[in-house]
C-alpha cells in the first residue's frame, strides 16, 4: 500500500503572529496545520526548484525538519543565522559553538554536521585521483568548502604522484585563531611514506584575509628547501580566506 508523507499528529492552537511562525516550544499530539502546511510548502518548492533560489533561512529550515519534527524551526533557523552569519558558517561552525545556541541540541548539531560532511565528501570526490593542475578550480572549491569557515587555523598537505594526480589529502596540524605549528621534517617524511612526488600546502586564515604573514613565508621556504633536498616538488601554498584565496605561486612567493 502506498503511503503519503505526513507529519505525526499534534494539538491545534493559534500561532503567535504570521501563519508561518510558531512559538519555539515542542508540541505534542497533532501537528498544527500552519506548521505542517509551511513545511510541505518548503519541501515542494525545494523539490520543484532546488535550493539555489531559496534564502538561507529556508534552506536551513529544511535541514532542521528532521532534527526537530515536533515544533516550528523557523525561530531557530533565524537565530543560527543571526549568530553565525550565513548558511555556510552555520553548517561549518564548531560543535562547541553550536551547542551554545539556544535550541541547538544534539539532534540539530548532528544534522548540521552531516550536511557539512556530505558537502566535503562530494567536493573531495571531484579532486581525489584527478590531475590537480588541470582541475584547479575544483581543487579551490574543495579547499574553500573544507577550510574557508574554520574558526582556528588548520594546515593541510595535498600529496601528488608523478602525474600530478592527487593521491592523499591530510590535515597535518590544527592551531589557534592565528597560528598553526608546522614541522617541515614531518611534511616531507609523510610525502616519502606515501611515495609522493609533489606537494601543495593549504591552510586557512580564520580572519578571512588570505594575505600571508611573515611566519607563513618563512615556513613555506623551509618546506621548499626540505623538498628540494629530497627531490620533491612544492607546487604551491594556498591560503584560504572567507571568499578568496592567495596562491604563493601566482603571487610570486614561490
Amino acid at each position: 500500500m502506498t503511503r503519503s508523507f505526513r507529519e505525526s499528529p499534534l494539538p491545534l492552537f493559534a500561532p503567535p503572529g504570521d501563519d508561518d511562525e510558531a512559538a519555539p516550544t515542542a508540541l505534542a499530539g497533532r501537528l498544527p496545520s500552519y506548521i505542517a502546511d509551511h513545511r510541505q510548502r518548503l519541501r515542494d518548492r525545494f523539490m520543484h526548484g532546488g535550493g539555489a533560489a531559496m534564502p538561507d533561512y529556508e534552506l536551513l529550515e529544511l535541514v532542521l525538519f528532521r532534527a526537530i519534527p515536533r515544533q516550528d524551526v523557523k525561530p531557530l533557523a533565524r537565530l543560527l543565522l543571526d549568530t553565525f552569519g550565513d548558511f555556510n558558517r552555520v553548517i561549518t561552525a564548531s560543535v562547541a559553538r553550536l551547542a551554545l545556541t539556544k535550541g541547538a541540541g544534539p539532534a540539530v548539531i548532528l544534522e548540521l554536521k552531516l550536511v557539512e560532511a556530505a558537502a566535503q565528501r562530494m567536493m573531495r570526490a571531484r579532486v581525489i585521483g584527478k590531475p590537480v593542475l588541470t582541475s584547479w578550480d575544483a581543487l579551490l572549491d574543495y579547499c574553500h568548502t573544507t577550510m574557508a569557515h574554520g574558526e582556528i587555523e588548520q594546515f593541510r598537505v595535498l600529496f601528488l604522484d608523478r602525474k600530478n594526480t592527487l593521491i592523499a589529502d591530510e590535515a597535518q596540524a590544527r592551531g589557534t585563531v592565528d597560528h598553526v605549528p608546522v614541522y617541515p621534517r614531518e611534511v616531507v617524511k609523510r610525502a616519502l611514506e606515501l611515495n609522493a612526488s609533489a606537494l601543495i600546502l593549504v591552510h586557512n586564515h580564520p580572519s578571512g584575509d588570505p594575505t600571508p604573514s611573515d611566519a607563513d613565508l618563512t615556513m613555506t621556504h623551509q618546506i621548499k628547501d626540505a623538498c628540494d633536498a629530497l627531490g620533491l616538488t612544492l607546487h604551491d601554498h594556498l591560503i584560504i580566506g572567507k571568499s578568496q584565496e592567495t596562491s604563493f605561486r601566482a603571487s610570486g612567493y614561490l
